[in-house]
């Protein structure tokens, strides 16, 4: 028995070899461990006094069995079937007395068996079933991927269409996301074809200073700033393009850190060189009724004071047109300071703090007729990069206002603080307020409050406009708050000058 059971483990194990297993049903290599079985059953019975424990090998078979996964409940059934048949013939023929060692290869071992087996059967079960999560997942992530594959090619092309320029950068700066139409515009500020002279033809508003690149939209937004309406100039000559830009930061998720930022760049040249011409046209005109009216002014003046036998009626008429002249000279000056407002702006450093002192000296007279109080903290001195004619001329109208819309009295207060970067001016009063709706309409051009058109006070609502002009000008912002019947404030912030605490 023990040499037919060797001769057949020979033949099977030659059959492994030649048989081209892979041509045949899956189910086909399972002769191999049924025919092993019956080997085994050969050579442990023919050696049963010499290798009592032979009939462990079937362990190997039952193992082939179990981990095909083909036909489990069979491969249950056998893993525990066979060892007990390979068992049986010594048990039988050692009856009534079989011993230990027989009845324990004719249990334990089956029982043994059958539970390797089992416990193949139940690791197949979850491996088979963790593979099909993971084709799951996999499909999921294939379906998500193509969803992501459609959302980003569908928001490149409209970022293509979109004639606006798009930046999107990161935390520190790095370019995340671009469109063809900020290539376009980047094209401008290279003059030739060295990438490292990129931004070196970024211009201020006056067309003519090169912008320094911490000024730059970029450089701005990556230090978390947000801003609308920045207005640089790209480019040189004939192709200078006005560009108006904006920014808003991104927050990274599950806190309030700086994630990046999204930088929007719109080409305004055609807008900018509108206004400028209507500007042009308003100041030429202006000009022209500026003689005439001066004529009219003055014999106005003439007849007034120089005849004392004017009739009541008369002299009524003449002050009436008299107040109305002076109207219309304030309404031209107005007009005039707002064309100027365009013109080029010269930064040198000033000294903030003498600006602040000779605006309050020029409304003192304004403020005693309007038994308007004046305040002012401003650390002296306080430098910063700016136009002293231009800027004076922002504080004198802010000022101004404060005290116009103060009617029944109050407090102006003039303060300033500076940290590294900036230099912050605020004018606070204690006058009627304005509406939420209208401090983001306040520095429209013509704007007037409904309060102040309830309450008659003269203007044309230009002075907010050409002050924010200026303001833009010098490269900084300016913001109001304010509530009805509380009063308002109204804050410049200021690039601060390189250096100057040293001043």
């Amino acid at each position: 028995m023990f040499v037919t059971g060797a001769i057949f483990h020979g033949i099977l194990f030659l059959a492994c070899l030649v048989i081209p297993w892979e041509r045949l049903s899956p189910s086909a290599s399972l002769a191999i461990p049924l025919l092993d079985l019956v080997a085994i059953f050969f050579t442990r019975n023919g050696a049963i006094q010499a290798i009592p424990s032979l009939i462990l090998v079937s362990l190997f078979p039952v193992i082939w069995l179990s981990a095909s996964g083909l036909m489990p409940n069979w491969s249950l059934i056998l893993s525990f079937a066979a060892p007990f048949i390979i068992a049986l013939p010594p048990l039988i023929s050692h009856l009534p007395n079989p011993g230990s060692t027989y009845i324990s290869a004719a249990v334990i071992v089956p029982l043994m068996m059958f539970a390797v087996a089992a416990s193949i059967r139940l690791a197949g079960s979850f491996a088979v079933l963790q593979q099909r999560r993971v084709k799951q997942r996999d499909q999921a992530l294939r379906h998500l991927l193509t969803a992501s594959r459609r959302s980003e090619t569908l928001l490149k092309t409209i970022l293509d269409t979109i004639d606006v320029g798009i930046v999107a950068v990161d935390a520190n700066g790095e370019t995340l996301l671009t469109n063809n139409q900020q290539k376009d515009f980047l094209r401008l500020l290279t003059p030739g074809e060295d990438p490292g002279d990129a931004e070196s033809l970024m211009f201020g508003q006056d067309r003519l200073t090169p912008l320094p690149r911490e000024k730059s939209p970029v450089q701005r937004a990556v230090r978390g700033e947000t801003f609308s309406d920045y207005l640089v100039w790209f480019g040189s000559g004939s192709e200078q393009r006005a560009i108006s830009t904006a920014a808003r930061s991104m927050k990274n998720d599950g806190d309030d850190d700086f994630g990046g930022a999204v930088i929007v760049f719109r080409d305004v040249t055609e807008v900018v060189e509108a206004l400028a011409a209507k500007d042009e046209l308003v100041a030429n005109v202006s000009h022209e009724f500026g003689s005439p009216l001066t004529s009219i002014m003055g014999n106005l003046d003439l007849v007034l004071h120089g005849s004392a036998e004017l009739h009541p009626r008369a002299r009524t008429g003449l002050e009436v047109a008299e107040r109305n002249a002076e109207r219309l000279r304030a309404l031209m000056d107005d007009l005039l300071s707002s064309a100027a407002a365009v013109e080029g702006i010269r930064l040198r450093p000033t000294d903030l703090a003498g600006l602040v002192e000779n605006s309050l000296v020029s409304a003192q007279a304004q403020a005693d007729a309007a038994n308007v109080g004046l305040v002012a903290e401003v650390p002296a001195p306080l430098w910063a990069d700016a136009d002293p004619l231009r800027l004076g001329q922002a504080l004198d109208n802010l000022v101004s206002n404060a005290i116009k819309y103060s009617p029944d009295g109050g407090l102006v207060s003039v303060r300033a603080t500076r940290d590294r970067d900036w230099v912050r001016l605020e004018v606070e009063d204690t006058g009627m307020g304005m509406t939420q709706d209208e401090t983001t309409r306040i520095f429209t051009r013509y704007f007037r409050t409904s309060s102040a058109r309830e309450a008659s006070i003269p203007g044309i609502g230009l002075g907010l406009s050409i002050t924010k002009s200026i303001v833009e000008r010098h490269g900084g912002s300016i913001t109001c708050e304010s509530e009805p019947g509380r009063g308002s404030t109204f804050t410049v912030a200021l690039p601060a000058t390189a250096g100057s605490s040293s001043e």
